[in-house]
């Protein structure tokens, strides 16, 4: 006789990043969790089916069944309705995971939601991307009541190298916060850093290739090639309001703030493999070290 699954696992939002992390659940398990899932996108539903993942045919049914629910969708709005609607069927006692980068305000307005059915929130933003969903070594930066984080944690391991609890409920958005911080400031330095390279004729990406074999190295040069310049903009936004609501002064991220804006994923791709670069309007065309100034 088949051993019954411990924990009723449901994933709403099966999409890149969902989708991954649900296939890791599965694959890790060990039988110990029977894991669902929701899309509005019936191609992603069917992807999900194929890698073991039990569709469901609405949102209803899949909170009425499981103990965690993990919550992988883009935005604050949609991050909101998803508890809102799942808080109104959900069982006693279980536990919704926010896994997307919000305001840690935005989470704990959701844990309210959610208590008046008696179900706990934690938030688990995650780290390293699509590569990292994929190949089960994301990071998830933890806040929230311990009794609702033991609940989880097996389920966050199962997709992630670390589940680190940080403290209490919006803990781990303000830990994925400043993970952010460092990650677009380090994109503003290591384009600063070898667009002078390249002003004295030094390849682009001989020079990138030469620091991350030096103690200046940081991880977002290391994966640069990846980065999309997609969230940039609202990663600031919660990290600047954060600030000023604690009256914590940033001046270095007052500047990142308005230069990021400035980013996208081609200027990169100019900047390491091309001749010409482009930076704060100006056109660079390197010259060698030797050429007179």
């Amino acid at each position: 006789m088949a051993k019954k699954a411990a924990l009723n696992v449901g994933f709403v939002g099966l999409g890149e990043m969902g989708g991954q992390m649900a296939r890791n659940v599965v694959e890790k398990s060990d039988g110990r969790f029977e894991v669902f899932g929701f899309d509005l996108m019936k191609k992603a539903m069917n992807a999900a089916k194929k890698d073991g993942i039990r569709p469901t045919r609405s949102l209803n049914e899949l909170a009425k069944k499981c103990d965690v629910i993990i919550v992988m969708v883009g935005f604050d709005h949609q991050v909101r309705q998803v508890v809102t609607d799942v808080s109104k069927v959900g069982k006693k006692g279980a536990v919704i995971v926010i896994t997307a980068t919000s305001h840690p305000d935005m989470v704990r307005e959701c844990a309210t939601i959610a208590k008046v059915r008696g179900m706990g929130v934690i938030d688990a933003p995650v780290c390293y991307g699509l590569d990292g969903a994929r190949n089960g070594t994301l990071v998830s930066t933890v806040g929230g009541a311990k009794r609702d984080y033991n609940l989880a944690r097996p389920v966050l391991e199962c997709y992630s190298r670390a589940a680190p609890h940080l403290g209490e409920l919006g803990a781990g958005e303000i830990g994925k916060t400043c993970n952010n911080m460092l990650h677009w400031a380090a994109c503003v330095a290591n384009y600063e850093v070898i667009l002078l390279a390249k002003a004295y004729g030094i390849d682009g990406q001989a020079m990138r290739e030469t620091l991350i074999n030096c103690p200046g190295n940081n991880g977002t040069l290391e994966r640069w090639d990846g980065t999309r310049f997609t969230w940039q903009e609202k990663d600031l936004d919660i990290a600047l309001d954060l600030a000023q609501k604690r009256k914590v002064l940033l001046p270095l991220f007052g500047q990142i703030d308005q230069l990021i804006k400035l980013f996208h994923a081609d200027d990169v791709a100019e900047l390491l493999y091309k001749k010409k670069s482009h930076y704060l309007g100006r056109e660079y065309v390197g010259r060698p070290i030797s050429a007179k100034d």
